[in-house]
């Protein structure tokens, strides 16, 4: 008898081999939970961007709610001087190149190098002694000619004498007198001739033609000197007065002659390569008669008293020529003024201790002082430093300058779109 095995299905007692083990199943779990992760993530960017503009949009109508701390400092009324920058060179007016004017040798130096002299004081002696013999020998050749003309001066009066008695005849007395017209000239020939030797004498001894500072000596003493020697002996500066010749832009001049077809002397300072001194001041003297096409710029002189000697022949200075004075004009530090597209704007500090922002009309800059052509009234607190975080309304709290009261610099923006501050920097005049 045959026994028949019973055929048992596969999905009995056998391990679970479902979708969970499919590949393209486990791919699309993975994808679900990137888009779950993705979706989160949009919404908490969404959340925190709109509770800050929410923020931002509060800030503005509850400006109770933050006070910044800013430095302040009043406008004032006061007088601000209109000056032109230009570049001078420091010139003399006189510069001498002391020769010798005869041959010689130098036997004696009467200056120190460096040394102030006046004029007429002794520089040098060449040796004397060949001129003075010559003024001997030419004072002995008048005194000969002299004696000569004395004698026939003699004879003439007596040939007149003769003649009356007919004792000598007219050809001999016109000849006598001829004899003493010769002598006569030759008389002013020697006392040309003394005085030519005279005057090399006197050049013997060189002396100072202008007042002004030595430079250092060329020649040593003991050195043969000549006249036609190129470089001379010495070479004086005169520095009292003294001149600096500056330029100017062309188009900076219509105030220049304005000032001078007023008869005005215009005042100009010369400060020294950094601006930080003020070497000496001075006065316009002139003003060039062309403009350089090559620059655009005009050339100008100012003359100097050079009192404390501060100028010195070709010395670099920054000259500035004072041209206008604005009277009575409201000014702030430069410091508060900003700057954005739309214009110059500054914060100011309102009696309730908010701020506002108030365009400004620039009149003039001057260093670390600007005039306010309008916008802002004297007395009106100006902020100068802290303006990062200000907002039109904002409440502050003031400092003076130099207190610990700033957020931020000025010069940096200050919540507002483009805008920059305008501390620090020196907008051109």
């Amino acid at each position: 008898m045959t026994v028949e095995t019973p055929v048992v299905p596969s999905t009995v007692g056998a391990a679970p081999t479902g979708d969970d083990d499919d590949p393209s199943e486990r791919r699309r779990r993975r994808r679900r939970r990137i888009v779950i992760a993705a979706a989160v993530v949009l919404v908490v960017v969404a959340i925190v961007v709109l509770r800050s503009r929410g923020g931002a949009k509060a800030g503005p109508q509850r400006p109770g709610g933050r006070v910044v701390s800013v430095v302040a400092v009043p406008a004032r009324v006061a007088d601000m001087p209109v000056y032109l920058d230009g570049l001078g060179t420091v010139t003399a007016i006189n510069t001498v190149t002391v020769r010798s004017r005869v041959d010689g040798q130098l036997v004696a130096v009467g200056y120190r190098e460096g040394q102030l002299v006046r004029q007429g004081d002794l520089l040098a002696q060449i040796d004397p002694r060949p001129f003075q013999v010559q003024v001997q020998q030419q004072e002995g050749q008048l005194a000969k000619d002299e004696a000569a003309l004395k004698n026939a001066r003699l004879d003439l009066a007596r040939y007149q004498a003769l003649l009356k008695e007919d004792a000598v005849s007219r050809q001999q007395l016109d000849t006598q007198v001829a004899t003493v017209n010769q002598l006569e000239g030759t008389i002013k020939t020697d006392e040309a001739q003394v005085a030519n030797a005279r005057l090399n004498l006197a050049y013997s001894r060189i002396t100072s033609p202008i007042p002004g500072r030595v430079g250092l000596r060329l020649v040593d003493p003991g050195n043969m000197v000549h006249a036609s020697d190129p470089n001379g002996l010495l070479v004086i500066t005169q520095l009292q007065p003294i001149a600096v010749v500056f330029t100017l832009p062309a188009d900076q001049l219509p105030p220049v002659m304005a000032g001078m077809a007023k008869g005005d002397k215009l005042r100009v300072e010369a400060w020294d390569r950094e601006r930080k001194k003020m070497l000496d001041t001075g006065s316009l003297e002139a003003v060039d008669n062309q403009v350089d096409d090559t620059t655009g710029t005009v050339r100008l002189k100012g003359l100097f008293t050079n009192e404390g000697y501060g100028l010195f022949s070709n010395q670099f200075v920054n000259a500035r020529l004072l041209v206008d004075t604005l009277h009575g004009a409201v000014i702030i530090p430069t410091a508060a003024l900003q700057r954005s597209p739309q214009g110059t704007y500054v914060w100011v500090v309102k009696p309730d201790s908010t701020v506002d922002m108030r365009t400004a009309t620039v009149a003039h800059t001057e260093g670390e002082d600007t005039a306010i052509g309008s916008g802002v009234a004297a007395g009106e607190p100006v902020v100068t430093d802290g303006v990062d975080n200000l907002q039109p309304g904002a409440k502050v709290t003031t400092a003076p300058p130099g207190g610990a009261g700033g957020a931020g610099r000025a010069g940096a923006p200050g919540g507002r779109p483009g805008g920059r501050a305008g501390g620090g920097r020196k907008p051109s005049s």
